[in-house]
């Protein structure tokens, strides 16, 4: 999409103040998404749907930390059977969740899990098309005949579900576009939209309209374009494509850098008030990804400027929203460290925290703070204030500028978007995660981080900022690790390995949190390498498309070794698998041995 094509595509009223996106309500069993209603708590559990007795139990677990949907991998007809048992050992513990299925593949489970729960999931990419990876063009006559095949599978499926009055989901996953999608329209956010509207319009065909949308993605730049692309594509269609939006980010990886993948890309789109229902997919046991979720949903509350500070502050947006490119300001030196331009994103610290690191710079690492903020020339202005940026515009050498604190301060992600759209090109813009600096030494560390996560890592997948500021953090060493782990989650600077990594499931093929522990202390010394861990085939091929390696459970106690989406290693023995991994990144040149070994 060019850079001009988004002009008559708006996801949302106001880029500069907060409103949340009013959708249609949809039932799931007892639970309403949309409308009224408060955003949703998902989960999944990873028990084997055969082993009704552990589900059961998972299912209880997660209900009982607040999760209010709960969703079961029913791989074939077999294991969707087993759904009715299932159902019928948690309603007989007193609990009524909602219970979904998901389905890929397999039209026959989707009909059959529809006997017994309240919701079923399908995703575009693979519920009619076997995945070849096939290079073909399409005529349009082709192109049609692929669709009416789609909707002999599809059509059905929708009539039961509109006859047991079960919910849906259309899900389109990034990393399981269909052939036809990717031939059309490439591996792109728009393919992913595309994909999922195919099936939304065979449901309002047939009068079906209790269903909300997905757009998963582990790139949360992809996931956020993808999802805005989706909203601004319904607002097009009519006022009666209100459907509610289910939000997540994919195979996000686990421990901080899962949290921070999360905060940025469902955080950012809840704070320009999209979304009725979230997921964080977290490669840890299901119930840690529940306090994590609530606290994304609670967080958003200081996003947004409880009004507008003048009432009439707009301005042309400086990005595109669909599609990502950085802010080209002119280059800068501060502190003998370049940035603006194609510079890397610097990091700042303030004297404090910097003279509290004093006797240990050396041995920071990667967690090395860069630039005293105080010592730097750093313009602070109010971004309401026009006059004030009109002077700095006229002013041609570079100047740093950043938001003043103070000035409305939960609204950062607005605040510094105005900032962009008024400023100058030409000047370099410093990011803070927060225009009140923190006091406070007992702060919730998973509050700092939902907040430095969306703040920041929102604004740098919109390309806006040349270095950052976290300022909610008061431990110093706590707060470059912080803003590195950011800046890293946002893909704006890689500076260690990068994990893509499944939540896993029912259908995962060997134990993924013991598995990518394993992989990250074997290889977490590796700079600029990301690897994908991936419990089985679903989504390992297509969300390995930005991985240079990718270990993907291929049988029961068998791993195949990917490079890109290319499987090049099959039916490895899983103890020997790491160590074969090892030597396929030796084969392609990226090892390196880790510091002292």
């Amino acid at each position: 999409m060019s850079s001009t094509a988004h002009a008559d595509l708006h996801y949302c009223p106001d880029y500069f103040a907060y409103s949340h996106r009013k959708s249609r309500e949809i039932m799931v069993g007892n639970v309403g998404i949309g409308g009224d209603n408060p955003i949703r708590v998902q989960s999944m559990i990873t028990s084997d749907t055969r082993d009704t007795e552990a589900c059961v139990k998972q299912i209880l677990d997660l209900a009982a930390v607040g999760c209010e949907i709960v969703r079961i991998t029913a791989q074939t007809k077999k294991y969707a059977a087993n759904l009715e048992h299932i159902r019928n050992g948690v309603r007989a513990a007193g609990c009524d969740v909602p219970l979904v299925a998901d389905i890929h593949f397999k039209p026959d489970a989707a009909f059959e899990a529809a006997k017994w729960v309240e919701k079923i999931r399908v995703n575009p990419g693979n519920y009619s098309d076997k995945k070849k990876f096939e290079i073909r063009e399409y005529t349009d006559d082709q192109y049609s005949a692929e669709l009416e095949r789609i909707r002999e599978d599809f059509a059905p499926l929708v009539e039961l579900c509109k006859d047991l009055g079960r919910a849906m989901r259309i899900g389109t996953n990034h990393g399981s576009l269909s052939d036809r999608i990717m031939n059309r329209y490439g591996d792109t956010p728009l393919g992913m939209v595309e994909s999922a509207l195919e099936f939304a319009r065979i449901a309002r065909e047939l009068d079906y309209h209790n269903f909300c949308f997905s757009m998963k993605a582990s790139n949360p730049k992809v996931m956020i374009e993808a999802y805005r692309l989706l909203v601004a594509r319904l607002d097009q269609e009519g006022d009666d494509w209100n459907y509610p939006i289910h939000l997540g980010v994919t195979e996000a990886g686990d421990g901080e850098d899962g949290r921070i993948k999360s905060a940025i890309g469902i955080g950012s789109l809840l704070a320009d008030g999209i979304g009725d229902t979230i997921r964080v997919s977290l490669t840890e046991d299901a119930i840690h990804e529940i306090p994590v979720a609530k606290a994304i949903i609670a967080n958003i509350e200081k996003s947004q400027f409880p009004e507008d500070p003048t009432g009439s502050q707009r301005a042309p947006l400086s990005y595109n929203p669909f599609s990502y490119e950085r802010r080209r300001a002119h280059k800068l030196e501060i502190n003998g460290h370049q940035l603006g331009g194609d510079n890397t994103i610097r990091v700042f610290t303030s004297r404090e925290k910097w003279a509290a690191l004093a006797h240990k710079i050396d041995k920071l690492g990667d967690f090395t703070p860069e630039i005293v903020a105080e010592d730097a020339p750093i313009q602070e202005i109010l971004p309401w204030d026009s006059a004030a940026i009109q002077r700095l515009n006229a002013v041609q050498e570079p100047q740093l500028v950043t938001v003043a604190d103070g000035c409305h301060g939960a609204a950062v992600i607005h605040a510094f978007r105005l900032l962009a759209a008024k400023l100058a090109a030409h000047h370099p813009i410093l990011l803070k995660d927060t225009l009140t600096p923190s006091t406070d030494t007992g702060a919730d560390f998973t509050d700092t981080l939902t907040t430095a996560a969306r703040n920041i890592g929102s604004l740098l997948c919109d390309g806006i900022g040349d270095a950052i500021l976290i300022q909610g953090e008061q431990a110093p060493g706590q707060s470059l690790r912080l803003a590195y782990n950011v800046l890293q989650a946002a893909g704006s600077r890689i500076f260690k390995t990068d994990y893509v990594a499944c939540p896993s499931c029912g259908r995962t093929l060997f134990n993924l949190q013991e598995t990518t522990q394993k992989i990250r202390a074997a290889t977490g010394h590796l700079k600029g390498v990301r690897i994908a861990i991936m419990g089985c085939i679903v989504n390992g091929p297509g969300e390995m498309a930005d991985a240079d390696f990718g270990y993907v459970g291929g049988a029961p106690n068998k791993i195949n070794l990917y490079v890109g989406k290319q499987a090049v290693k099959f039916n490895i023995p899983e103890d020997e698998a790491v160590e074969r991994l090892i030597e396929l990144i030796t084969e392609h040149g990226k090892w390196i041995d880790a510091p002292g070994a």
